[in-house]
């Protein structure tokens, strides 16, 4: 094995797939067997991240950066003038085993720019996590990339092998797709898809009468936009996911700010960069969408096409609906409860648990780990601070934030007298 060459495309074909976040490995519950390697069964996955929010626990590689299309967006499109390199099926294999031996790694993702076809890639892509499999004895987790336009029989087989699938969108409308990507279809990604959505419901049927029924794609699939590429709103984007978690059922959907790599007139300038907080907010409402009962309507709409960036979106939206508050936190139900700004999805089930056997006050609410900086101004206990019926929402939004910086700095205060 030439060593130096493997470590030249490792460099390569790692920098590349830096652009793709989806790689969580939530999910998989895929035992170890007849003494294998690996395990990604509950937490044997152990995540560490970048600065910048990315996972790094698996190896993330592209099987080649060669590719036949020529997406504006993308980096190894190919019209630009890049080093290519491409790794041979046992080469991926033999990586992915040395690096988790050296304990460096729990699992492989896997992408790949298309060669030649969707199904000669994807068909490659299908070869990895089979030798993997069944050649090796890995138990570990593997996260395919699913290539645009493969046929349904390819997609069928790698399920069987991946614990997770994924058909990155990456323009969340057909409108910016066409502009972007001329070559690409829209249908081309809905299909594989569905195929995935349709396999996994019958293998689940299946394995109710059939235990010997294998998984098929165990943590589900996901999906990721980016954002900034084209001129679409926040709204344009969430509904966007709302549909693609209705209709398909992702477990997940990755927003991933469009990083400007040329001078393409179709694209926002160089040095435009997406900020980081974009992204934030576009998870927390991802967020409030799929844990807290939001209707993705009720935070974006046509009067608020974008989020605003100085607050949680939660927050935005009860300022936006003080007809509703404030909320008696001994009586008010669950539903109602989730939608208080400064409470968090494990504080109402505590609240919920702990109001079985006394009535909270403050000082209960503060032990449970609520931000009483924002709860206190929506909801009630055994008193108020003071009325605030007629504070604007505005004056409000200004109260809350200069608290939340007061917090901060005080939260901050003992680290900054140790220079």
């Amino acid at each position: 094995m030439d060593f130096d060459r493997i470590k030249e495309k490792l460099n390569i074909l790692a920098d590349a797939a830096k652009y793709d976040v989806s790689c969580s490995s939530s999910g998989s519950k895929r035992k170890n067997t007849n003494k294998g390697l690996g395990d990604s069964s509950g937490m044997g996955i152990c995540h560490s991240y970048t600065q910048d929010g990315r996972c790094v626990s698996l190896l993330k590689i592209l099987l080649t950066n060669h590719c036949i299309f020529d997406c504006a967006y993308c980096v190894t499109r190919k019209s630009n003038d890049i080093k290519r390199a491409a790794f041979k099926v046992q080469e991926v294999v033999d990586l992915t085993i040395s690096f988790y031996r050296r304990n460096y790694i729990e699992g492989l993702f896997l992408s790949s720019g298309i060669f030649k076809s969707p199904d000669h890639t994807m068909e490659r892509l299908i070869s990895v996590a089979k030798k993997l499999r069944l050649e090796e004895n890995f138990n570990g987790y593997i996260h395919l990339k699913s290539i645009p336009g493969a046929s349904d029989e390819l997609m069928r087989e790698a399920g069987l092998y991946a614990d997770r699938l994924s058909v990155n969108i990456e323009i969340p409308t057909k409108s910016g797709l066409k502009l972007l990507a001329p070559d690409k279809k829209h249908e081309d990604f809905m299909k594989p898809m569905k195929k995935v959505k349709d396999e996994i419901i019958q293998y689940k049927e299946e394995s109710r009468l059939i235990k010997s029924t294998p998984k098929y794609a165990p943590a589900g699939q996901s999906t990721q936009m980016i954002v900034g590429a084209t001129g679409e709103s926040d709204r344009d984007i969430m509904y966007s996911s709302a549909f693609f978690y209705k209709k398909y059922n992702m477990k997940r959907v990755y927003y991933s700010g469009y990083v400007p790599i040329s001078n393409d007139p179709r694209l926002p300038a160089i040095g435009s960069q997406v900020p980081m907080l974009r992204e934030n907010r576009l998870y927390q409402t991802d967020w409030l969408m799929r844990f807290y009962g939001f209707d993705i309507r009720e935070l974006l709409n046509d009067d608020f096409l974008h989020l605003d960036m100085e607050i949680d979106p939660k927050l935005s939206w009860a300022l936006r609906n003080r007809h509703l508050f404030p909320l008696d936190i001994n009586r008010v139900e669950k539903q109602l409860l989730l939608r208080v700004p400064g409470i968090g999805l494990k504080s109402v089930n505590k609240i919920i648990q702990s109001r079985k056997y006394r009535k909270l006050n403050w000082e209960h609410l503060q032990k449970i780990g609520i931000a009483t900086n924002k709860a206190k101004y929506f909801i009630t206990c055994d008193s108020r601070e003071k009325e605030l019926k007629d504070l604007s929402s505005e004056s409000l939004k200004q109260i809350i934030l200069k608290n939340s910086h007061s917090k901060y700095i005080k939260d901050l205060s003992p680290q900054l007298s140790l220079f």
